[in-house]
């Protein structure tokens, strides 16, 4: 028997801007930046990277604040009903 399982969570999140906060600390500091400039990189490519990655972390943020307050309407009309 196996199973599989696919899903799709807001927490994934976290782990983002985590390594967002640590790929910025280094970034700043441009360590390690000349072994990919060497090979050919621009330093905008990882600006826009950096981007990229904010604009996912905020993407994702949004779902869970509309997630959050989905719940609470639904408590609200659970509450309205019981009363």
């Amino acid at each position: 028997m196996s199973a599989t399982f696919i899903g799709n969570t807001t927490a994934i999140q976290e782990l983002f801007k985590r390594i967002s906060d640590q790929f910025t600390a280094m970034f700043r500091r441009k360590a390690f930046l000349h072994w990919y400039t060497g090979e050919g990189m621009d330093e905008m490519e990882f600006t826009e990277a950096e981007s990229n990655m904010n604009d996912l972390i905020s993407e994702y943020q949004q779902y869970q604040e509309a997630t959050a307050d989905e719940e609470g309407e639904f408590e609200e009309e659970a509450d309205a009903e019981a009363d």
